[in-house]
C-alpha cells in the first residue's frame, strides 16, 4: 500500500509538468495535497527526490505568466509549493533557475490588497528566501519588496473583516522577510536610505497598542529584530533617533521589554568619558624611552554585531579554550629551548640559596628575639578581651603620623590623654570629628624614602611615635601577624609614583574575618532593566540631573561640595580617578587605567565619607572593560567602616544591593580598538552618619602589608627549628624591593647525613600577585606563608621534606600604584616570561634567572605554582601543562599512543579535590595554548622542565559546589586555600623520600664521619642525575 502511494506521488508529479486543462490540474493538486497531508515527511522527501519541486515550479511559471492568471489554480499551487519547498534545502536555487522567484514577486505586487493571494505569495517568498542564493538575487528588488512587506502588514492590522489565517500570514511573514533581507549590509543601507525605518516604527507602535491580548508577541519580537538589524550602521541609528524610536520604545516597555531595552541602550548617543585623556593619570619615565607616552590611536567605528548579544548566563562566560588556540606542533610541545641568557651569568643567583652553604649555628640573638615575640604575643592575647571592647582614638593614631606641626601633635596628645573620661557615645563623636578635621587640614609632608636612617628621628616624629605607642598600647586591635606600628614604618619607605603619604585606615589598622559566612547576593527580578531605565532617563528627563564633579585625582586642589559624598584614593593600592554626582544620591565613578597605558580597568579601592545613614546611594563604575562579570552572579564588593572598626569590628565585609553589570553608551575620549565600556552599578545604604568607609573590588592587600607580614613572621618562628630567610630578588622600576623568602626545616643535627638530607631536599617555588588587581592571590599566599611557619605537624613534615622559595609579590610597583594588570612599563608581566627585559621587567627576568640557576645545578623545582585570581569563574582551580591532553583536545593527527608522559602533573589537583572545600577538580585543565606561550606556567614547564608547573586561580566570588556552595569566599577561606595547597604537597613526599634514598645509594659515604664537613661534602657529592639546561 505504501509503495503504491509513493508511485502515485511520482506519477502525479510528472503529470503536473505536462500542460493540461484547469480542472485536471486542480484534481492533481488536490490529490497531491491529500497524499502529503496524510503521510509523513518521508512522502514529501520522496516527491522532492523524484523532481516534485521542479514540477511544481514549472506549473507555477506556466499558470503565472498568462495575461490573466487563474488564481483558482495558483492559490492551491502556491500552498502546495510552500509545503514542499519548506522541506527542500535547494528550493531557492531551483526557483531561481526556473524563473519562479521573480514571477512570485510580480504576483505579490499586483495582489497587495487581496488577502489570500498576497498571503500565499508572501509565504512562498519566505520559503524561497531560506536559501542564501535567492536572498542575494532578491537584493536588487529590496526597494520594491520592503514597502510592500510593510504595507501588507499595516493593512492587515485592521482585522475586522479579514480571515484570521490569511491575516496571520500577512502580519508574520513580512517581518521575517525584512529580517532575511537585512542580513545583507547593502540591503540595510537601502532600507535606511528609503526611509522605511519610520514604517517599521509605525508598525511596531500599531501592534503594541492594538495587541491588548498579547497574542502577537512573536510578531512584535520580529519587528524589533528588524529594527536591531537596520541600526547596525550609524545611519540606521541616527534615523531611529530622529524618528522618535527611543521615546517610542521607552513608552512601550511593558511588553517585549528586553528587546526594547537592548535596542534603546544600543542607540543611546555615544558619550565620551568626562576625562581629558584616555591615558592614565599616572605616568612613569621608563629607562631608555623618551619622556611621555603617545596618545592612543583613534580606532575606526566598528560594527556592533559582536556586542549585540548580552552574556546573560554564566555558562557563556566560562567557555572552554578554543581549539584553534591550542598548540599542535609536537616539536614545540616537546622541545627545550636554550636559555635566554649566557650560562656564566647564572651563578650570580647562588646568593638566593644560602641554605646550601649555611652552617646552621643557632645564634643567641635570634633565640632571644623569638622568646620576646612569644611572650609579647601571649600578653596581647591576655589583654585582648578588654582592649577590643573599648577601641577609641584610632583616628588620632592614623592621622597624627601625617602631620608636620608639633603644636597639633601636642594638642592631640593632650586630647587623647583625656579620652578615658568620655562616655562611649562621646568617644565615637570625638573620633569621627577628629578624623574629618585631620583629613581636611592635612598637608602632605612627602615621603622620607631612604634619605634618613631608621635610627634617626626628628623631634616631630618622636612625638608622633609617642602618641602612636600609647594609643596602640591602650586601644590596639589584636590581629594575628599584623603590627600597625611596624606597618607605618614600612609604608614610609614604600615608593609610589605620586608620593603617597596617607595610609588607608584598613591597611594600617588591620582586618579580621567577620564571624560567619557571607552568602551570594540574591538578584532581584528585572533589576538590570530598572537600572537601564534610570540611565535612559538621563537623556529624556534632565531636570534632576546634577552632573557635578566631586572628586578629581588629577586636581589636588579640588574641593567637594559640602552636601555631597567625599571621595579619596591617593593611598597605596587606591584606584579612583574621578567621581561625578549625577543625581542627589547617585554617583558615576571613573577608574584610573594602568600606568603608562590607556586600558585595563577593574580594580578599585577608595575612601568615601560625609554620608547620611539609612539613605540608599547608587554608584556606577562606568569604564569597566570586561564583557561580563561575577557581579551578575551573586558577587558583592567589600566595605570597611572606620566607625565599625572603632567599635571593635575591624572587618572587610561584602556589601551592595541591586548589583548589575551591563554594557553602556560611554566611549573613550580619543578612541582605541576596544570602544565598548560596561557599567558596574551597586547600591549601598550606610549604617552611620558621617562615617568614613572604604570600598574595594576585593579584599585589598598592599605591598607594605606583605613587607610587614614577612617581618612579623620572621620574628615569630623558632630559629632553632625553622630556617626562615628574606632576600631581595631585585629592585623594581620605581626602586622598591622584591622579596624572596626561603622556608625549610633546620637540620636535626649538624651531622653529615642530616646536613646532606637538607641540601638534597627538592625545591618548591611559589609566586604570586603578578597582576596587581588579583588581591585574592595575596590572601592565599598569606595562608601559605603562615601555615609553613606554623607548628602544625604537617607543616613540619613539609619543611623537612622541601625547601620553599616564595616570591609573594612579583609586581610591587603595580600593586602600590593601584593598577589592575600591568607594571609601570604598561605591559602585562605574565606575558613577558619568554623574553623578559632585565630593565623593564626586572622581577620576571630575575625570577626566571633564578629558576635557570636551580636547573643548572641539578635542582629543578619539583613544583612551581603562580597564584592568581579569576574574575569570571567560581571556585579555585589549577591550570597545568600536558602534551597528550593538548593534542587530544585539539584533534591533532599525532598518534599519542606512543607518547610517554609522566601523569604526575595531576597529582596535586587530585589531592586538593579531596581536602580543599573551595577547590574544583572539574574546572582544572592542562592545555597548552598558543596565546599563553609566554606565561609563567608554560615557560617554566617548557624551558625549565618543571612537570608540575601551575597557575592556581582563585575566584573573587564564591563556590558553586561543596560545603561552600552558594557562599562568597572571604579572607578566611582564601587563607585556608593557601594552607590546603601546602597539605596537597604531602602527596609528593613519598616520591621525594624515594629520590633521596636513591641519591644516598649513589653516594660514596664514609659512615665514620658524623660531623658536618662542608669541603668534604663538596668533594664527595656526585653530580645530580637531572639533566641541566
Amino acid at each position: 500500500f505504501r509503495q503504491d502511494h509513493l508511485q502515485s506521488l511520482n506519477l502525479f508529479s510528472v503529470s503536473l509538468q505536462n500542460e493540461g486543462d484547469v480542472e485536471s490540474t486542480l484534481n492533481i493538486l488536490n490529490v497531491l495535497d491529500e497524499l502529503l497531508s496524510a503521510g509523513t515527511d518521508r512522502r514529501i522527501q520522496y516527491m522532492i527526490s523524484k523532481g516534485g519541486s521542479e514540477a511544481l515550479l514549472t506549473a507555477l511559471v506556466t499558470f503565472g505568466r498568462s495575461f490573466n492568471p487563474n488564481y483558482t489554480v495558483l492559490l492551491p499551487l502556491l500552498h502546495l509549493l510552500a509545503k514542499v519547498g519548506y522541506r527542500d534545502r535547494r528550493i531557492g536555487l531551483k526557483a531561481e533557475e526556473a524563473g519562479a522567484a521573480l514571477l512570485t514577486l510580480n504576483l505579490l505586487k499586483h495582489n497587495v490588497k487581496h488577502d489570500r493571494r498576497a498571503a500565499a505569495c508572501l509565504w512562498v517568498i519566505q520559503v524561497f528566501s531560506s536559501s542564501g542564493t535567492i536572498t542575494h538575487t532578491l537584493t536588487i528588488y529590496v526597494d520594491f519588496l520592503s514597502p510592500h512587506c510593510v504595507q501588507s502588514a499595516i493593512i492587515a492590522t485592521d482585522v475586522n473583516s479579514r480571515r484570521i489565517k490569511d491575516v496571520n500570514i500577512l502580519i508574520s511573514v513580512p517581518p521575517s522577510l525584512c529580517l532575511s533581507f537585512c542580513l545583507a549590509e547593502a540591503n540595510v543601507c537601502s532600507v535606511v536610505s528609503k526611509g522605511y525605518i519610520s514604517g517599521l516604527l509605525r508598525l511596531y507602535e500599531d501592534w503594541h497598542s492594538k495587541d491588548t491580548q498579547h497574542v502577537a508577541i512573536a510578531i512584535r519580537q520580529a519587528l524589533l529584530c528588524c529594527l536591531h538589524k537596520v541600526t547596525h550602521i550609524t545611519a540606521g541609528r541616527q534615523a531611529f533617533i530622529s524618528q522618535g524610536g527611543i521615546r517610542l520604545l521607552y513608552q512601550a516597555t511593558q511588553s517585549l521589554v528586553e528587546s526594547s531595552v537592548n535596542l534603546m541602550r544600543k542607540c543611546l548617543p555615544k558619550t565620551s568619558l568626562p576625562l581629558t585623556s584616555d591615558l592614565s593619570a599616572y605616568t612613569f619615565p621608563l629607562p631608555g624611552r623618551p619622556q611621555g607616552v603617545p596618545h592612543a590611536a583613534v580606532a575606526p567605528e566598528k560594527d556592533e554585531k559582536q556586542d549585540e548579544i548580552e552574556e546573560d548566563n554564566e555558562t557563556c562566560v566560562c567557555v572552554s579554550v578554543q581549539d584553534e588556540d591550542l598548540e599542535t606542533d609536537l616539536k614545540k610541545l616537546r622541545s627545550r629551548p636554550d636559555p635566554d641568557r649566557p650560562k656564566n651569568l647564572l651563578p650570580h643567583y647562588n646568593f638566593l640559596c644560602p641554605e646550601l652553604s649555611h652552617d646552621f649555628q643557632v645564634h643567641t640573638s635570634l633565640c632571644l628575639c623569638y622568646i620576646h615575640h612569644v611572650t609579647q604575643t601571649v600578653a596581647n592575647h591576655v589583654i585582648s578581651n578588654d582592649v577590643v571592647s573599648c577601641l577609641v582614638g584610632i583616628t588620632v593614631v592614623f592621622f597624627c603620623v601625617c602631620f608636620s606641626t608639633r603644636s597639633l601633635t601636642v594638642q592631640f596628645s593632650l586630647m587623647s590623654a583625656n579620652l578615658p573620661n568620655l562616655d562611649k557615645k562621646s568617644h565615637m563623636l570625638f573620633n569621627l570629628l577628629l578624623f574629618s578635621a585631620l583629613r581636611d587640614s592635612y598637608h602632605s609632608p612627602g615621603q622620607r624614602g631612604d634619605e634618613q636612617d631608621d635610627e634617626e628621628k626628628t623631634e616631630e616624629e618622636f612625638h608622633h611615635s609617642t602618641i602612636i605607642d600609647r594609643l596602640l598600647e591602650n586601644h590596639g586591635p589584636c590581629i594575628p601577624h599584623h603590627n600597625p606600628k611596624l606597618y607605618h614604618a614600612t609604608a614610609t619607605k614604600t615608593k609610589s609614583i605620586q608620593g603617597f603619604s596617607i595610609l588607608a585606615f584598613p591597611d594600617f589598622w588591620g582586618h579580621l574575618p567577620p564571624p560567619g559566612n557571607e552568602p551570594m547576593a540574591p538578584r532581584k527580578p528585572n533589576i538590570q532593566r530598572q537600572k537601564v531605565f534610570e540611565d535612559i532617563r538621563r537623556f529624556l528627563n534632565t531636570s534632576d540631573i546634577i552632573n557635578q564633579v566631586v572628586f578629581d585625582l588629577e586636581d589636588s586642589s579640588f574641593q567637594s561640595p559640602p552636601d555631597s559624598l567625599r571621595f579619596f584614593s591617593m593611598f597605596e593600592c587606591g584606584n579612583l580617578r574621578k567621581a561625578v554626582q549625577v543625581r542627589r544620591h547617585e554617583y558615576d565613578l571613573i577608574l584610573n587605567v594602568d600606568a603608562n597605558c590607556s586600558q585595563h580597568t577593574q580594580w578599585f579601592y577608595f575612601e568615601v565619607s560625609n554620608m547620611v545613614a539609612d539613605v540608599p546611594y547608587r554608584f556606577n563604575v562606568i569604564n569597566c572593560e570586561k564583557s561580563n562579570s561575577q557581579f551578575n552572579y551573586g558577587m558583592q564588593l567589600v566595605l570597611y567602616s572606620v566607625r565599625e572598626a572603632l567599635e571593635g569590628r575591624p572587618h572587610w565585609v561584602r556589601t551592595g544591593t541591586e548589583i548589575c553589570y551591563f554594557r553602556n553608551h560611554f566611549c573613550p575620549v580619543q578612541g582605541r580598538k576596544k570602544t565598548t565600556f560596561y557599567t558596574l552599578t551597586f547600591t549601598i545604604t550606610f549604617k552611620h552618619n558621617e562615617d568614613v568607609c572604604y570600598l574595594a573590588y576585593h579584599y585589598p592587600y598592599t605591598y607594605s602589608t606583605v613587607k610587614t607580614h614577612l617581618k612579623v613572621l620572621q620574628k615569630s618562628v623558632d630559629p632553632a627549628k625553622i630556617y626562615f630567610r628574606q632576600h631581595v630578588l631585585c629592585g623594581t622600576l620605581a626602586g622598591n624591593s622584591c622579596p624572596l623568602v626561603t622556608i625549610t626545616a633546620c637540620p636535626a643535627s649538624r651531622s653529615w647525613i642530616d646536613m646532606h638530607q637538607l641540601r638534597n631536599r627538592p625545591y618548591i617555588v611559589l609566586t604570586g600577585r603578578v597582576h596587581p588587581g588579583e588581591s585574592n592571590a595575596s590572601w592565599v599566599m598569606k595562608g601559605t606563608l603562615e601555615f609553613l611557619c606554623s607548628n602544625d605537624p604537617v607543616a613540619q613534615i613539609l619543611r623537612e621534606a622541601f625547601i620553599f622559595k616564595i616570591i609573594p609579590m612579583l609586581n610591587p610597583d603595580g600593586v602600590i600604584n593601584g593598577t589592575n594588570r600591568c607594571d609601570l612599563n604598561g605591559e602585562d608581566l605574565n606575558r613577558q616570561w619568554a623574553k623578559p627585559d632585565p630593565v623593564l621587567s626586572p622581577t620576571i627576568y630575575h625570577t626566571k634567572g633564578f629558576l635557570y640557576y636551580l636547573n643548572s645545578i641539578g635542582r629543578t623545582p619539583l613544583v612551581f605554582c603562580d597564584y592568581h585570581g579569576h574574575s569570571r569563574k567560581k571556585n579555585v582551580f589549577l591550570y597545568g601543562c600536558s602534551v597528550k591532553e593538548t593534542l587530544w583536545q585539539s584533534g591533532s593527527s599525532v598518534d599519542t599512543a606512543g607518547l610517554k608522559e609522566d601523569p604526575g602533573y595531576r597529582t596535586l589537583a587530585k589531592a586538593l579535590d579531596r581536602i580543599a572545600p573551595a577547590f574544583s577538580f572539574n574546572s582544572c585543565n592542562y592545555l597548552v595554548e598558543k596565546s599563553r606561550s609566554s606565561t609563567a606556567r608554560v615557560v617554566v614547564w617548557r624551558e625549565i622542565g618543571v612537570l608540575r608547573s601551575y597557575t592556581m586561580e582563585s575566584t573573587y566570588n564564591g563556590c558553586d559546589q561543596g560545603i561552600y556552595k552558594g557562599l562568597q569566599t572571604g579572607t578566611r577561606e582564601l587563607q585556608e586555600m593557601g594552607a590546603k595547597f601546602c597539605h596537597s604537597l604531602l602527596s609528593l613526599t613519598k616520591d621525594t623520600k624515594a629520590l633521596y634514598i636513591r641519591r644516598l645509594n649513589h653516594m660514596d659515604l664514609e659512615h665514620s664521619s658524623h660531623k658536618y664537613q662542608p669541603h668534604a661534602l663538596k668533594l664527595r657529592t656526585k653530580p645530580q642525575q637531572h639533566k641541566p639546561l
